[in-house]
């Protein structure tokens, strides 16, 4: 499982171009998941002296990232190229939007958002899980 995690409302409150305080439950979802097993993609579009302080303040929390702002060496490596899209089996952000398709299975969970309200199949609000 490979993840690319946006900062900004994701890993810690959206004060841009400050850093807000640490959103723990996702820290925590990250961290877990990174240590079963899965890889870790910091996600942002924070550069240079605010790419820094990122991965400084990151590193505070212990969070390991696997790649910055790039694809996996080994998907690189697979793909023959590093195209420009970083490939994620699951993106974390604050903005996204699940669009339900008959071509894949409905998400079984969703990362809570506070404030998100999201549907279920039949247009009913369903619970943030």
């Amino acid at each position: 499982m490979v993840y690319a995690v946006d900062f900004d409302g994701t890993l810690c409150e959206d004060i841009y171009p400050e850093i807000g305080p640490p959103r723990q439950d996702v820290i925590d979802f990250i961290k877990a998941e990174r240590d079963g097993g899965a890889k870790i993609i910091l996600w942002t579009c924070r550069c240079g002296r605010e790419l820094t302080a990122t991965l400084e303040w990151c590193t505070a929390q212990g969070i390991v990232f696997d790649a910055i702002n790039d694809n996996l060496r080994k998907n690189i490596e697979r793909n023959g190229n590093n195209c420009r899209k970083v490939f994620a089996d699951r993106y974390i952000d604050d903005r996204n939007f699940d669009i339900p398709t008959e071509r894949r299975e409905p998400q079984v969970t969703r990362y809570a958002m506070p404030g998100v309200r999201y549907l279920d199949e039949q247009g009913k609000e369903a619970p943030n899980i």
